[in-house]
Formats: C-alpha cells, structure tokens, sequence
C-alpha cells in the first residue's frame, strides 16, 4: 500500500507522482471495463459541505488531486443539484496533461455528464454552450421532452439512462462505456453518490478527510436510504499533508 508522508522534503507533490498514485486500474487485456471512482472531502465530523459548498473545508492539495483525477478520467458524472450549487464549468484544457491524454487515447478535456430526472438546469450556462467536449445530460426516458429540446438546442447530449423519470445508476455506467468512456469519475454530490452506494456500482473511493470541524447540519459525502449490509472496501493508498488524509479505498485490489 502507498504511503506518502507529509512535507516530501519540503517541496509539494508532482502531478506526475499524484497521477501515478491515483492511476486507474489496468483492465484485462483485449478488455475495456469500465471502473468508477469517486473524489469527495469530508471534515472530522463528517460534513461534505459547510454552508452548501465543498471549498471551505478543501486545500490546494486536495484541489490538485481534484483536477490530476479529472484528467486521468475520460467523464466526470455529477448530480444536477450539484452543478447548481457548486457553479460548475466545463473541464479546461491542462497543458501539463495534454500529452498522458493523447497516448492514452482519450481526448483533450474529460467529458461532463450531467445526471438529472427534471432537467432544470439553466442551459444557457458555458457548461451546455461551450464546453471543449459535449456536455451530457442523463436521464429518464419519461423526462420532459421539451426540456430534452431545450438541452440539445444548448449543445448537449441526451443519453437515456432509465426507464421512468429517474436515472439508473447501472444504466448510466452501461451507457457511458457504450459511448467509449470507461474511466468514470462522480464527484457527487451525497445524492447521487448514495445512489451508486446503494446500487453497488461504485468501485473505488478517493475521500479526503480534512481536519476540520463544522457541526451544523451539513450532508455526509453520500445520503439517501441504507444498504442492507454495509460494503467494505479495502484501503489501498494513504497520502498525508498539513493533517489532510488523502485515501483511496477499492471494492477490490485493482
């Protein structure tokens, strides 16, 4: 198991070492398995967020680790509510990646997927009207056909990813490795990461645990209704820094 110390001598960590530390697991060869991680930070006490975003409880090093796994991942997936809250943008080009993604067959910027049952998302946003790659937008076969116009008419891509209003959280990782996106990265929010809690299709945890206290009523980093039988995943990386805790933890050892 990796372990990195605090303080490397004094100096940060390389994207390159933070890239190797974080390297999605090879799969078979002649196979393309999808695997789906997850990044999120919680305090002390357990609070995703503190007055609704996940900034005030990060760091550098953790935002350097948030933007070296987007570029290790051909799609980052993440709940609609979350892309209103946390303002998000569409993923920029990095120099200091260009040249791992283009050996490793991917394109410039890791695709946004957006899941949503309702569509209300404001799609006059850069994230619908001018990403590097098309933003998707996941949902339910019985969503809003007008608000599917409407996405479309933005630039986006609808994918139908359940049968009812609601996504499926199997059917979106079967539909994002049909599109050729097998390194899958959710960065939440607690919702939707309680969904792929619950329908086991989580394969790996990156969690940041930040030496901070919040109290407050804050989310846990995943919600909604309990497994039937908790689900261990094993430790397979611990990085320290300034009393951070970076940890990796897998269904199984990739």
């Amino acid at each position: 198991m990796p372990t990195f110390a605090g303080g490397r001598g004094g100096r940060e960590w390389s994207l390159a070492e933070i890239a190797a530390a974080y390297a999605y697991p090879e799969p078979p060869a002649g196979q393309r398995q999808p695997w789906l991680r997850a990044n999120m930070v919680s305090s002390l006490d357990g609070a995703a967020q503190h007055e609704g975003r996940s900034q005030p409880i990060s760091n550098a090093t953790d935002m350097r680790i948030f933007g070296t796994l987007r570029a290790l991942a051909d799609v980052v997936i993440v709940g609609a509510e979350t892309v209103r809250q946390e303002g998000y943008r569409p993923a920029r080009v990095r120099a200091e990646f260009a040249e791992m993604r283009e050996a490793a067959g991917q394109a410039p910027v890791p695709a946004i997927a957006v899941v949503t049952a309702s569509l209300d998302l404001d799609f006059s946003l850069p994230l619908f009207t001018s990403p590097v790659v098309p933003t998707i937008v996941l949902t339910g076969a019985a969503s809003s056909p007008e608000r599917r116009a409407a996405a479309e008419k933005a630039g986006a891509k609808v994918v139908i990813a359940g049968d009812g209003i609601g996504v499926d959280p199997v059917r979106v990782v079967q539909v994002l490795a049909e599109l050729g996106h097998t390194r899958l990265l959710t960065e939440g929010g607690p919702r939707l990461l309680g969904q792929m809690v619950a329908a086991e299709v989580l394969d790996e945890l990156c969690l940041t645990i930040s030496p901070m206290l919040t109290a407050g009523d804050a989310q846990r980093i995943a919600g909604g209704p309990s497994v039937t039988v908790p689900h261990r995943f094993a430790l397979v990386s611990l990085l320290e820094e300034d009393g951070f805790l970076y940890s990796r933890y897998c269904r199984s050892q990739p």
